[in-house]
């Protein structure tokens, strides 16, 4: 029997002391994009490759180094941007991928708004998990990860 799929829904908003066309850049920029979203901490990366336009893909390859306890995990993720207005919008859906095997599906929308003498960011994502995914509560943790990681991006780069 198939197991149902999970589907959840949140919205994280973050300030950051950057203006809005700074923020967006730090989506925009291949390079940027790569330092905050997918080099780290505890995973290797195999591949990165993102055009960023209406219609553009960004795929990623990763591993998730493990521990004794934790075997290495390879992870994939396959993004396409369905819209965008400079320094104000990106909205993308993507998948997630682990040992090659489909673990979520979702609809993502990164708002931008000037306030005050910086950004407000407002990230709203719904998924779907498929069996061995993470579900939303880790998913939305690691959101709040990634815009942490944006975060010391804008402030290690700031022009």
């Amino acid at each position: 029997m198939t197991t149902p799929a999970i589907h959840g829904s949140f919205s994280i908003e973050r300030t950051y002391p950057a203006t809005p066309a700074r923020v967006f850049r730090a989506f925009a920029d291949e390079e940027a994009k790569r330092r905050w979203f997918v080099e780290g901490d505890g995973f290797e990366v195999h591949s990165y490759t993102a055009d960023f336009r209406i219609g553009g893909f960004e795929r990623s390859r990763f591993q998730f180094l493990g521990n004794d306890a934790v075997p290495p995990t390879p992870m994939g993720n396959d993004t396409v941007y369905l819209d965008i207005i400079p320094d104000e919008r990106i909205v993308i859906a993507y998948s997630m991928t682990m040992k090659d095997r489909p673990i979520s599906a979702s609809l993502a929308t990164i708002e931008l708004t000037a306030a005050g003498g910086g950004t407000r960011l407002l990230y709203t994502e719904q998924a779907a998990f498929f069996e061995g995914g993470d579900g939303p509560e880790l998913r939305e943790t690691g959101c709040r990860e990634l815009l942490e990681h944006l975060a010391e991006e804008l402030a290690a780069h700031p022009a």
